[in-house]
């Protein structure tokens, strides 16, 4: 899987439809209209998110693998 940075999935996320919310310190709490669910993607730099937390936040989000180019 490939290596994908906070800021860089909040990019996919805004691009997919989901409304950045609020941020809670280094967290970002996004929303979609008619989707109950909540995404909080926690943004350090470029740091990259690790490999177990960006497939769950994928899950939710419905994010291919081969979107994240």
């Amino acid at each position: 899987m490939k290596a994908v940075s906070g800021k860089r999935l909040c990019r996919i996320l805004e691009s997919k439809g989901w409304e950045l919310k609020r941020i809670n310190g280094s967290h970002h709490i996004y929303a979609k209209a008619g989707n109950t669910a909540r995404i909080s993607v926690p943004v350090h730099g470029n740091n990259p998110l690790k490999t177990g937390l960006l497939r769950h936040l994928m899950k939710i989000a419905e994010i291919e693998e081969s979107e994240l180019q």
